[in-house]
């Protein structure tokens, strides 16, 4: 007989078993943009308790041609017209979102708002450096779905796990509330990274992380969602570092991600319950994800990894000070209305 408690154990270990494994691989193989693969590996177990289908997996095909191809055809614009250029970036990051939001894959739009500010960002300083990063998407998203496939054949669901519910339909008038407002996060920080894309990529993919936990965020809870799972998830990075410094090689990274993955799928299934809720534990594990691979890449070309961490860290936190702003600012409105009507 299945006990209630054994499934979530099942899936947490499958979660942290594969993003540790996606996280050794980039780094052995020393792919561009390595932290690009654990992040849609957790994004992709997180979400998906079952392996992708054949369906899902030419889906997951087409929208890799979509926003590679896209994004190199946006930076034409955005260099000759960067008005026009961002203004559309903007459009498609809220088709995007509401995509999402009305029943659609979150994963496909995960990738597709990552594609096109990573891509079309890159390419306004360097064309070369737009071709890295589609190299980069398309070997990490390849990478994630392949170690995917694995883990849930190494950890199955159980014969009586309930079958993945059909994505939720939000009605298109909160939808498109709620895409306007994540696409309103992520928007500065795609400027930002077309000023120095080198430096800034981690900034856009915190801030892709951030919009789509403000789909589920409220304004009254946007502080301790957003503000405490960033904070955190320096913490685990920071906890995480001075770990892999008793023993620095692949083996223990592997294994210390392992470790730290286990300790927030406990959280993240309800294991081991508390007050916040999936995003926040989620989005955690996102931020010390995209801090500590920052981090090993500055020690192998030799900079200060400190300072770097301590302006990244600051970076990120400005990014989501400014999410938790626009959560309050662009539902203001929206409340006023809801409390005109009720009285």
């Amino acid at each position: 007989m299945e006990t209630g408690f054994q499934l979530p154990g099942r899936r947490a270990l499958r979660m942290a078993a594969g993003t540790a494994l996606c996280l050794a691989i980039s780094f052995a193989l020393d792919l561009p943009i390595p932290v690009i693969a654990p992040v849609f590996a957790v994004f992709l177990l997180a979400t998906q308790n079952r392996p992708l289908s054949l369906r899902a997996g030419v889906m997951l095909g087409l929208v890799v041609m979509l926003t590679t191809g896209s994004g190199l055809l946006l930076v034409p614009l955005l260099r000759h017209y960067a008005f026009a250029g961002v203004m559309l970036v903007g459009l498609l990051l809220f088709l995007a979102f509401r995509y999402g939001l009305r029943g659609g894959n979150n994963l496909v739009a995960t990738f597709l708002v990552a594609g096109l500010t990573m891509i079309s960002a890159a390419g306004t300083a360097d064309f070369q450096v737009a071709v890295t990063v589609v190299g980069a998407l398309v070997k990490g998203l390849l990478l994630a779905v392949l170690v995917s496939a694995l883990t849930h054949w190494l950890f199955p669901e159980t014969v009586s796990a309930p079958p993945p519910s059909a994505a939720r339909v939000m009605p298109a008038d909160r939808a498109m509330h709620l895409a306007i407002r994540a696409a309103l996060v992520v928007m500065p920080a795609y400027l930002l990274a077309m000023t120095d894309p080198a430096s800034y990529m981690p900034i856009i993919m915190k801030s892709v992380s951030l919009g789509r936990q403000s789909c589920t965020a409220t304004a009254r809870g946007a502080a301790r969602e957003l503000i405490g799972s960033t904070l955190l998830g320096g913490l685990l990075a920071i906890a995480f570092w001075f770990a892999l410094k008793l023993s620095v090689n692949l083996w223990m990274f592997l294994l210390w991600m392992l470790l730290f993955g286990l300790l927030v799928g406990r959280k993240l299934y309800g294991i081991d319950p508390t007050r916040y809720s999936p995003g926040f534990w989620l989005n955690s594990l996102v931020t010390m994800i995209i801090l500590l691979g920052q981090s090993v890449q500055d020690s192998v070309a030799g900079k200060d990894v400190y300072t770097a961490f301590a302006v990244r860290m600051g970076l990120f936190l400005v990014v989501t000070l400014y999410a938790c702003l626009m959560l309050v600012i662009v539902d203001r409105p929206r409340n006023i209305r809801f409390r005109s009507g009720a009285e």
